[in-house]
């Protein structure tokens, strides 16, 4: 069944639908959301040709298992937090590049220490964790809307019944707040990754 009319189908009935493997209904999935994604991605990495390859990585790997789809319940922000994972992979790898470039050449940082890396990993989610469920109730709200479903500031106002100048100050806040707090912890190289990935 070809969907050539994606106003027809709510977002439930187009991830059944691409889980069956209809092509038609994932392109359409793939049309309502990723100027939103790209906009969501090139902020976080800063470049045009990075945001468009991890945008279409993101839907690639979605469609290689699309079998799960209609599994997803909020597509938009499954989608957000998989295309911002694929950003801290992105810097994961650069990090290990200049890393193995590093070590090649003799100059590995000083004080790097491989397995407390890995260990981090969790000490990383926990921190933010930690520092996010700190923030005043609305401003963890906005940052919650911006940074994990990528809504606009103007969605985040509406839903809030606030002014866009609040969410704005929201975020600004927020995201000055974070990293503040991640400086504190900025001992592995995993920290430094995060707050590159943080930037507004």
């Amino acid at each position: 069944m070809a969907v050539h009319n994606q106003t027809l189908y709510n977002e439930k009935d187009l991830l059944t639908l691409a889980s069956q493997a209809n092509e038609a209904a994932f392109t359409s999935l793939f049309h309502i959301h990723r100027h939103k994604l790209y906009g969501f991605v090139r902020r976080l990495t800063e470049s045009d040709m990075l945001a468009e390859d991890i945008v279409q990585d993101v839907f690639m790997k979605l469609w290689s298992d699309h079998t799960s789809l209609c599994n997803i319940e909020n597509f938009s922000s499954y989608l957000f937090k998989m295309s911002r994972n694929h950003v801290i992979n992105h810097f994961k790898r650069m990090a290990h590049e200049t890393l193995i470039m590093a070590e090649i050449y003799g100059q590995k940082p000083a004080g790097y220490n491989e397995t407390q890396d890995i260990i981090a990993v969790k000490e990383v989610e926990k921190i933010l964790a930690q520092i996010l469920e700190k923030l005043p109730p609305q401003q963890k709200a906005v940052y919650h809307l911006s940074r994990e479903e990528g809504k606009s500031h103007d969605e985040i106002a509406d839903l809030l019944k606030i002014s866009s100048n609040t969410v704005k100050n929201h975020i600004v806040q927020a995201m000055s707040t974070i990293r503040t707090k991640l400086r504190g912890h900025a001992d592995t190289l995993l920290i430094f990754i995060v707050l590159l990935a943080l930037k507004k």
